[in-house]
């Protein structure tokens, strides 16, 4: 039984409030525990999110909504579910991915350690009021949200203008695919959705933060290549050794990012930049030199900063490296751009968010500032729809794993006020008329 007790915000009208609390009462905090231990005990590595697509698609079907299982590569789908408007109100789509970026076992390979991490495993554990299993939190604990919510709407017959829509796609984790490991992310399944039958008028992507946002960063990736010369160590060094030159790039950029942050930061974010991956030389004959050493950067892009922008200053980054540093090359490659993307502040999204998130946390909203992460809400505004994320909070010190990056431990009464926002989003939205919120009516199709 959850602790929370829902509040209707102040502007709703008394058909509203009434439709609300109709709704709120088919939220129960058990079937979303529930629910969570069912999706994280179904493993959904990018690439393989079929089985958990189709666990959504048939409880949407078993709630009397409309079900799309939407398959759109070898055991890769979406999960879509939607309750039907009369068709004079803005249609909105709540959504959430259901993807993770590991597998939680040996596949993962040496460089994810297990040994007492329970959190990273695909096997659900209940610890009073949380459950602790990979993905419990994100994204599968704010996809059980956003399955929650409908089928609170569809079993509480709310009488409905436009279209609620349940959208839970595949691949949203940024991950791009290899000739061994063919399936990618960047938000692959949330941009099949949107290409092929689903296009609403808004949107609230359900993801971790704690508030409202309304903007984000995108991301690009780069290859660089530091050249050397292939040798062997038992000579004297008669050539660069590209490992070696690799060190002084990473140790040069580490010191270039905060310098980068710094000229984006504005509006909400402080985009940042990392070297996560190194490729080098064969760790079975360390006797040997390699020609090459590949580095692999992630740099943060603010909805204000272009890709050919971001290449063009990490170039130049890169000529001062080579400045300082006689005879080292390096030469770069993008591999992958995803756009910043931003809603306006005041858009009927963000304002109906903040207005729900205000009646369920009791206190004055505050948007975050400084924030660096990505998610598909860049691919649902790239596709022109107004977008506004919210999610559960930061778990507190007293939370198992405290301290330690884990999107895998999630508070069920967290989950259950998340549900309660995006119920009152779904409501403020959807009983509207689209002039209500700003929008030109449907236009009549005339036959042929």
């Amino acid at each position: 039984m959850s602790k929370h007790v829902p509040v209707a915000p102040a502007h709703f009208s008394e058909e509203q409030q009434r439709s609300f609390e109709r709704a709120c009462a088919h939220i129960d905090a058990d079937e979303l525990r529930r629910i969570v231990c069912d999706v994280v005990n179904i493993p959904s590595p990018v690439g393989g999110e079929a089985p958990l697509a189709r666990y959504f698609a048939e409880r949407f079907e078993a709630d009397g909504i409309e079900a799309t299982y939407q398959e759109f590569a070898p055991n890769r789908a979406n999960a879509l579910g939607r309750c039907k408007g009369d068709g004079t109100g803005p249609d909105l789509l709540l959504y959430a991915p259901i993807d993770m970026h590991v597998h939680g076992d040996a596949s993962d390979g040496p460089w994810l350690n297990l040994e007492g991490r329970s959190d990273l495993v695909p096997r659900a554990v209940v610890d009073g009021d949380y459950v602790i299993g990979l993905g419990a939190e994100n994204p599968k604990g704010h996809a059980a949200c956003v399955a929650a919510a409908i089928s609170a709407l569809a079993r509480a017959g709310i009488p409905l203008h436009g279209d609620v829509i349940a959208g839970l796609g595949a691949g949203g984790m940024p991950v791009s695919g290899t000739p061994a490991h063919p399936s990618e992310g960047h938000g692959i399944g949330c941009a099949y959705m949107l290409e092929h039958g689903t296009r609403p008028d808004f949107a609230a992507i359900a993801k971790p933060g704690g508030a409202v946002s309304y903007e984000e960063v995108g991301l690009s990736w780069f290859e660089l290549t530091v050249h050397g010369a292939f040798s062997y160590s038992g000579i004297p060094r008669r050539t660069r050794n590209a490992v070696v030159d690799a060190a002084t790039v990473i140790t040069r950029l580490t010191a270039w990012f905060p310098e980068y942050t710094l000229r984006h930061t504005s509006g909400a974010v402080a985009p940042l930049g990392t070297v996560a991956a190194v490729a080098g030389g064969w760790p079975e004959k360390p006797a040997f030199l390699s020609d090459t050493c590949a580095l692999y950067l992630d740099l943060r892009l603010s909805p204000r900063t272009t890709v050919a922008e971001a290449v063009s200053e990490l170039e130049a980054a890169l000529d001062a490296i080579r400045a300082d540093n006689p005879g080292l090359t390096v030469t770069s490659k993008l591999l992958v751009a995803v756009p910043g993307t931003s809603t306006a502040s005041d858009n009927w999204i963000i304002t109906s968010s903040i207005a729900a998130w205000e009646a369920t946390y009791r206190k004055p909203h505050v948007f975050r500032t400084g924030t660096s992460g990505a998610t598909d809400a860049d691919i649902l505004r790239g596709h022109g729809v107004p977008t506004a994320r919210v999610g559960t909070a930061a778990l507190g010190p007293d939370a198992p794993f405290a301290g330690l990056f884990s999107m895998s431990v999630v508070s069920i009464d967290a989950l259950v006020q998340l549900t309660t926002v995006l119920v009152a989003i779904a409501i403020d939205t959807c009983t509207r008329t689209r002039a209500d919120v700003g929008l030109a009516e449907r236009k009549e199709s005339s036959p042929a």
